[in-house]
């Protein structure tokens, strides 16, 4: 079985490019030829590759090198020699490319804007197919048919290729989704994700039985939601206590977080300000997210029996409760998630919009020197 991988350092490097040919043309009856060495074939490049088909960085456990081929040598005849191939390395959507030794980040490929028309205003997506060179090869170099002029009509020297280019890369995958569940191990996480998508994670009635990270389509509306389920947090994660925070990363883009409390354990008043306090340890980015309070399992007796005092308790939150077992308020759950979605996804197209606006003030721009638009008198220049 391949484990999940969501961090890998690789190395990469480009070709060099081909030397240029020293030649001359030696043909019968063609007295004093000329030269005729060709050019050096360009080196490969370093290109990354979004592919929705690849979920993880787990290839890269069994491959950290990556090398583009070197151009060939120029030829006589003033034959160029042959381009060296690329090197392709393929990648799932939300990977960040990473300087191994600054951490300064190169590429984010989760940053690229989804077409509006997919149902997804704003949302976060890599686009199936997107290129990214990285490294570009090294330039061939001149045969010796360049350096021809009237003084030297023979020369005898040609350029060496230019060198390729070596980096060393961190590589790291933030799975994109739209809604983080959270919650304390049995939860009820996996359960949630198995009704509301096609996932089927691993459901157990033992702690810990989420290992990594679960992404499920939740198609509502004609729209596709994503939800992440990530392993159970406990008290002390952001101190590396059980699994940790390491997968909270994976939530770290998402529009809202779901927090599954369990209203059948003992703890259940305390649950929701403990995961809090973990995420706001993680991230207070993390913690300031939109979120609903999910109480679960009320097909329990006890459950049940906490459910009003737990809404008086988070009186200021939007709480719900859910059982999965009877299908009790999943109708519900769905259409509040589909609700702050939306919600959160048109805010954020607004933002990015009055961003763009403020830093390219188009009417200013156009605006003459004279304080009139040019496009204003455009009419009365153009011939009748």
């Amino acid at each position: 079985m391949i484990k999940f991988a969501d961090e890998a350092t690789i190395t990469v490097a480009s070709g060099s490019g081909g030397k240029g040919c020293i030649a001359f043309r030696r043909e019968k009856y063609v007295p004093m030829g000329g030269p005729a060495g060709g050019d050096g074939g360009k080196g490969g490049d370093v290109i990354f590759l979004v592919k929705h088909n690849v979920r993880t960085l787990s290839f890269l456990r069994y491959r950290q090198t990556f090398r583009a081929q070197n151009g060939l040598p120029g030829m006589g005849r003033n034959m160029h020699g042959k381009d060296g191939e690329d090197v392709i390395i393929p990648v799932p959507p939300g990977t960040i490319v990473k300087d191994a030794d600054t951490g300064e980040v190169l590429k984010d490929f989760s940053l690229s804007r989804s077409d509006k028309a997919s149902g997804s205003a704003g949302a976060l997506r890599g686009k199936d197919g997107e290129q990214w060179v990285f490294l570009k090869g090294g330039k061939g170099g001149w045969g010796n048919t360049h350096f021809k002029n009237s003084v030297n009509q023979a020369p005898r020297f040609a350029m060496p290729g230019q060198a390729g280019e070596e980096r060393r890369l961190k590589i790291e995958l933030s799975l994109i989704a739209d809604v983080g569940l959270v919650g304390f191990p049995n939860a009820g996480k996996s359960s949630l994700l198995d009704a509301f998508t096609n996932a089927r994670p691993k459901i157990a009635s033992y702690p810990f039985t989420t290992k990594i990270p679960n992404l499920g389509v939740l198609t509502l509306h004609e729209r596709d939601i994503i939800l992440a389920d990530i392993p159970g947090i406990i008290e002390g994660a952001h101190e590396g206590v059980g699994l940790g925070v390491r997968f909270l990363k994976h939530i770290a883009r998402t529009s809202i977080l779901v927090f599954l409390i369990d209203l059948s354990d003992e703890n259940w008043k305390n649950a929701f300000s403990v995961l809090l306090e973990e995420l706001t340890a993680f991230s207070p980015l993390l913690a300031a997210k939109k979120r609903i309070l999910l109480a679960t399992k009320l097909d329990l007796p006890e459950a049940m029996d906490r459910y009003e005092e737990f809404r008086a308790l988070h009186s200021g939150e939007e709480v719900l409760g859910i059982s999965v077992f009877s299908g009790q308020g999943l109708a519900e759950l769905k259409e509040a998630i589909f609700k702050q979605v939306t919600v959160e996804e048109e805010s954020q197209a607004d933002a990015q919009e009055s961003s763009f606006e403020a830093e390219f003030p188009i009417e200013e721009e156009l605006q003459t020197m004279n304080g009139e638009n040019p496009f204003d008198t455009l009419d009365q220049d153009l011939p009748q």
